[in-house]
């Protein structure tokens, strides 16, 4: 399997501005810019998609490995911030808030080291990767 997504850019990196766009369309000529960027503009940028693809791949595979060992997920919520700092991606910490049904506190904390290390995004980003897991019972 493949995915796409384009980016065009238009002008000089300070004054200029770029579109992206996925395969799926669900990102259709959306804008980006320096200001984005580096500043407080309108629009996304390079990190903030990366956080939502480590959030998102992240969350699958922690559902995939709490299933794995038997538990039903009632809801995952993760939250990435992507630290970027001198021109570089330095950290990706993952906050998780997990609701699973007859879990206790450890293996759940397992099983977050465990996706933290190996959800396909993860592996990909060559940065310190940290986590905070709460367990909320339900």
């Amino acid at each position: 399997m493949k995915r796409n997504a384009t980016a065009v850019w238009k002008g000089s990196l300070k004054e200029g501005d770029g579109k992206i766009s996925t395969q799926s369309n669900v990102l259709n000529n959306t804008q980006y810019s320096f200001k984005t960027r580096f500043e407080d503009g309108n629009g996304t940028n390079p990190e903030e998609l990366v956080a939502a693809a480590h959030a998102g791949c992240f969350t699958m595979q922690l559902t995939a490995y709490i299933n794995e060992a038997g538990f039903s997920v009632d809801s995952i919520e993760t939250k990435c911030d992507i630290d970027f700092q001198n021109g570089s991606i330095v950290g990706s910490h993952l906050s998780i808030v997990g609701k699973v049904s007859g879990i206790e506190t450890d293996e759940f904390q397992l099983l977050v080291t465990k996706a933290e290390r190996n959800c396909p995004i993860s592996k990909l980003l060559n940065t310190a990767i940290t986590s905070s897991a709460t367990l909320v019972r339900s």
